[in-house]
């Protein structure tokens, strides 16, 4: 057996961080494509990421992912910003260059229409209205996605009205804000509906909706994971919709990080998904 010439290093820093299923994805494929690497979960305190990015490239990384409260912060130490990542306005994947610079990228919007394709593989996007909940983060990669797939309407309706219209005013374009009491009055036009809130999520109470004006063939999908049918996604498959839950867009973000970092292009295989839900 021949060894290799270096070992592989990446991992996703975060504060806290243990909690994180990545290590348990990209080690998988690791094992997967016979690369001998490791790929580990880095605490890294706010005041700390600067100097804990900057040290990847002595380390041997190839780069990591960044999760809370990183992905924000990661914007301004980095030497250059994908323009996706620029327009989400956060980073959630660190590539160390050739020449030592960091590169940084967004993949949360890939990860979520993969996850979306996965299950439902004829999906146009751009045949219908989104409407997507919560303005956070989350949202604000899902929106980016959307409408780079020519989604004719993005809609976004969140409790803080005013916070809705920024980001509608922010993204432009097929982007509109809606207030949050409106949320059931939009679902019959709607062809696919997306929770980017809390809601639902362990120890959090149900979204509050009504699914009852979503047309028979929309999709629902809730990017909660953790449990994996929230109530939202409860009240669809008893209402015969297909719904998609949050582990696939986690799923598929790693991904191209992994073939940026090692070259492959991993799958999301059931195998890699039983071992994750086993997680849960």
């Amino acid at each position: 057996m021949t060894h290799p010439e270096r070992f592989a290093l990446a991992g996703v820093m975060g504060h806290p961080v243990l909690h994180s299923r990545s290590p348990r994805i990209h080690n998988h494929w690791f094992a997967k494509y016979g690369i001998a690497g490791t790929y580990v979960p880095l605490a890294i305190e706010p005041s700390g990421l600067e100097v804990a990015l900057r040290a990847l490239p002595g380390l041997g990384f190839a780069g990591c992912n960044l999760t809370i409260p990183h992905k924000e912060a990661a914007l301004s130490i980095l030497d250059e910003i994908d323009p996706l990542a620029r327009r989400i306005g956060a980073v959630n994947c660190v590539i160390v260059r050739p020449d030592g610079s960091l590169l940084g990228r967004n993949y949360d919007a890939f990860g979520f229409l993969e996850s979306i394709r996965e299950r439902v593989p004829a999906m146009n996007f751009a045949s219908a209205p989104a409407l997507v909940l919560g303005a956070g983060g989350a949202a604000r990669a899902i929106i980016a996605g959307l409408a780079d797939q020519g989604c004719p309407q993005v809609i976004v309706v969140n409790r803080t009205l005013a916070r809705a219209q920024a980001l509608a005013g922010e993204f432009g374009g097929p982007v509109v804000a809606r207030p949050w009491e409106e949320r059931e009055a939009l679902l019959p036009g709607t062809r696919l509906l997306v929770n980017t809130t809390s809601q639902g999520m362990h120890g959090q109470p149900a979204l509050e909706i009504d699914l009852g004006g979503l047309p028979a063939d929309a999709v629902v999908s809730d990017i909660v994971y953790v449990p994996l049918e929230t109530p939202l996604l409860a009240q669809a498959r008893q209402r015969g919709l297909i719904g998609v839950d949050g582990l696939g867009m986690l799923l598929h973000q790693a991904r191209p990080a992994f073939r940026d970092w090692f070259g492959p292009m991993p799958e999301v295989t059931p195998e890699l998904r039983q071992e994750i839900e086993a997680t849960l």
